[in-house]
């Protein structure tokens, strides 16, 4: 029979480091990731109500993680909100702008056209 010796642990993990934040941040990175891949395949498989309640759990967890990403997101998105705004304005203006012209050509084109006449007179 052979006896396989077991290595002690060269870090002695004490109750400190089990309170610091990084084991629990990596942890829920995990979690938060399992999640998301499983409501994944949850929709792939066709099982939408569980999937899109594991994907949003998955969700949420994630943002529990990154609290300080999602303030910072946060106070910027209004400005972009603002910018997507204004060009949908000029898109919307530039359209207009173009349906006027269409119409006014359409108007000059009709007032212009030769009358058709029928087959057979000639």
């Amino acid at each position: 029979m052979v006896v396989v010796p077991l290595t002690q642990p060269t870090k002695n993990l004490d109750a400190a480091s089990h309170a610091s934040g990084i084991e629990v941040a990596d942890w829920t990175r995990v979690a938060a990731a399992g999640a998301i891949v499983t409501g994944g395949l949850l929709l792939l498989v066709g099982w939408r109500r569980a999937g899109m309640l594991t994907a949003a759990a998955g969700t949420v967890l994630t943002m529990l993680d990154q609290q300080e990403t999602i303030r910072s997101w946060w106070s910027v998105i209004p400005g972009y909100i603002d910018d997507v705004q204004r060009v949908l304005n000029q898109v919307e203006s530039t359209v207009d702008d173009i349906e006027a012209k269409r119409e006014s050509l359409r108007d000059i084109l009709s007032k212009h056209a030769p009358a058709e006449q029928p087959f057979g007179n000639s």
